[in-house]
C-alpha cells in the first residue's frame, strides 16, 4: 500500500526548496531550485515542475500525492496569489496556485504566507499539537507571525490577517520596509538587532567587541556571540530586544487569550539571552486577568519547518 504525503513548497526571495512529507513528520525526498534568477513566472515555474517532478521518481512507486501546500510571502490563503511581495521579483499580483494547478491539474492545491505555515507546522507536527490557542512569531530578517483561534489560523476576511510585526510600537520611529514608521519588525529581527547594535554604540562610550565590526558585516548573531562573552553593550541589545517584543506581546495576548507563544527564526538561537527579557517584559505589561497563564516557547520544527510548514497545510485543509 503506497504511503500517502503532501508536497510542501517553500518559495523564499533566494531559493525555492521542497519536500514531500507524511501525516506523520515523516520527510521523504526533498529538493530545491533557485528563486531569484528568474524573472518570469512560467521559467519558474517549469524548472519547478521539472525539478519536483525528478525528485518524485525517486519514490513514485512508494507514495500517493494527495495535495500540495505553498509558503510565500504576502500569500493569500483565499486567493491562491501573491501580493506585492517586495523580495520577489514578480511585481503586482501573481496567480501562483493556479499556474501551478496547470502542471497538476488533479491535486488540491493551498498556499498562505510563510508565518502561517510555519504556525500550522507548529500545530500539526510541533509543540503546539493538542492546542487551540497560540501565536506562532517568526523571527528572521523580519518578524511574521500567524495567530490561532478555536483550532484554526485567522486569516480574517481578507487573507492578510495577523500581521504583528507591523503593528506600531514606537510612532515616528524607524522606518519600516511597508513604507511606515515604528514598527516591531523594525526592532525585533534580524536586521531590527542590527539597527539596534549601531545606536547603542553611537549612544554609549564603554568598550565593545562590535566597535570592530564594519555596518555591512554586523549580524544578530556576531552580537549574540558577544553577549555570551559578556560584552555590556551585546547584553544590553537583547534586553532591548527582548523589552520591545515582550510589551508587543502582552498586548497580542489580549486579543486571542493563547495558551501559548511559539518563537521560532534565527534570533532565537541567542536562547535565553532573548527569551528572560521577552518574557519578563511580556508579564510585567500583562493584563492581570493574563499574567502567568501563557507560556513563551521556542518552536518544536527543525531547520526544514518551512517546508514542513507548507505540508501541514494540506494535512489541515484535508484533516485526512
Amino acid at each position: 500500500m503506497k504511503k500517502q504525503v503532501a508536497l510542501g513548497i517553500d518559495v523564499g526571495g533566494t531559493n525555492t526548496t521542497f519536500g514531500f512529507i507524511d501525516r506523520d513528520g515523516n520527510y521523504l525526498a526533498d529538493g530545491n531550485i533557485l528563486t531569484q534568477t528568474h524573472e518570469d513566472i512560467s521559467d519558474y515555474l517549469r524548472e519547478l515542475h521539472y525539478e519536483i517532478e525528478k525528485v518524485t521518481d525517486t519514490i513514485r512507486e512508494k507514495v500517493d500525492i494527495v495535495g500540495i501546500g505553498i509558503g510565500a510571502p504576502n500569500g493569500n490563503f483565499y486567493k491562491g496569489t501573491i501580493e506585492f511581495a517586495p523580495n520577489l521579483r514578480w511585481k503586482g499580483v501573481v496567480r501562483l496556485c493556479d499556474l501551478l494547478k496547470e502542471y497538476y491539474p488533479q491535486l488540491p492545491i493551498y498556499m498562505t504566507n510563510d508565518a502561517n505555515a510555519a504556525a500550522i507546522g507548529e500545530m500539526v507536527y510541533g509543540g503546539a499539537k493538542g492546542m487551540k490557542d497560540f501565536i506562532m512569531v517568526t523571527l528572521g530578517t523580519g518578524l511574521g507571525s500567524g495567530f490561532v483561534a478555536n483550532g484554526q489560523l485567522i486569516y480574517g476576511h481578507d487573507g492578510f490577517a495577523g500581521e504583528l510585526g507591523h503593528v506600531i510600537v514606537a510612532p515616528n520611529g524607524r522606518q519600516c520596509g511597508c513604507g511606515r514608521l515604528g514598527c516591531l519588525e523594525t526592532y525585533v529581527s534580524a536586521t531590527g538587532v542590527k539597527r539596534t547594535a549601531y545606536k547603542m554604540l553611537a549612544r554609549y562610550t564603554a568598550p565593545s567587541i562590535l566597535r570592530t565590526i564594519p555596518f555591512n558585516d554586523m549580524t544578530a548573531k556576531i552580537v549574540a556571540d558577544a553577549a555570551l562573552k559578556g560584552d555590556q553593550i551585546a547584553i544590553d541589545i537583547f534586553k532591548y530586544t527582548g523589552k520591545m517584543l515582550g510589551e508587543a506581546l502582552a498586548n497580542a495576548v489580549t486579543y486571542t487569550s493563547p495558551e501559548a507563544i511559539f518563537l521560532f527564526g534565527g534570533l532565537t538561537k541567542a536562547g535565553d539571552l532573548l527569551f528572560k527579557p521577552t518574557h519578563d517584559h511580556m508579564e510585567m505589561n500583562m493584563l492581570k486577568i493574563f499574567a502567568n497563564k501563557v507560556k513563551l516557547l521556542p518552536s518544536q520544527l527543525d531547520k526544514n519547518a518551512a517546508i514542513y510548514g507548507s505540508a501541514a497545510l494540506v494535512w489541515n485543509e484535508l484533516k485526512v
